[in-house]
């Protein structure tokens, strides 16, 4: 009887156990940026990273119009290539961004390093400025920070920005 109770407890652990192996680890997300989460009527809810969303769709609104809404979240490849931009005082010169992480300014032959960060690509100049290429509505704005200010301070001048080589290089 005691070797009946010790294998049925041995088999009950085994059975319990397994199951634990065979679980896997979620894969981690791919990108830093954030998380949105859908919360259903039924009060489910579904995560999506950021960087895996290229557009968000609304078929309507509360009101009931049919005209649907887009808003689209730009990628780190949507700001590869050569930019037009203005210097806010009514000219223009180009910003060169490469894969690398190089950037190139036309004043100058300015040498830069950029980085896509929450959907801005931003810009430091070995000659101390910054560039931060953002998205405004439906187009893009260049703004420029002076020597020793950071991304967050009130820029030194805003102006248009316009990708001339709109695919990916």
């Amino acid at each position: 009887m005691r070797l009946i109770v010790s294998v049925a407890g041995l088999a009950t652990m085994i059975c319990l156990a397994v199951p634990g192996g065979f679980a896997t680890t979620p894969p981690a997300p791919k990108c830093g940026s954030g998380m949105i989460v859908i919360v259903f009527k039924d009060h489910h809810r579904q995560s999506f990273n950021l960087c895996d969303i290229e557009k968000v769709e609304f078929s309507g609104t509360a009101a009931g119009e049919s005209a649907p809404i887009s808003t689209r979240l730009p990628s780190r490849g949507s700001f590869l290539g050569k930019w037009e931009v203005g210097d806010g005082n009514g000219f223009n010169f180009f910003i060169t961004l490469e894969e690398n992480g190089d950037a190139w300014r036309s004043t100058g032959h300015e040498h830069g390093k950029w980085a896509y960060v929450d959907g801005d690509a931003l810009i430091t100049w070995d000659d101390g400025w910054k560039d931060a290429i953002r998205k405004a509505g439906t187009k893009y704005q260049k703004s420029a920070y002076g020597t020793g200010k950071s991304f967050t301070d009130t820029p030194d001048n805003v102006a248009n920005a316009n990708n001339t080589t709109p695919h990916p290089i």
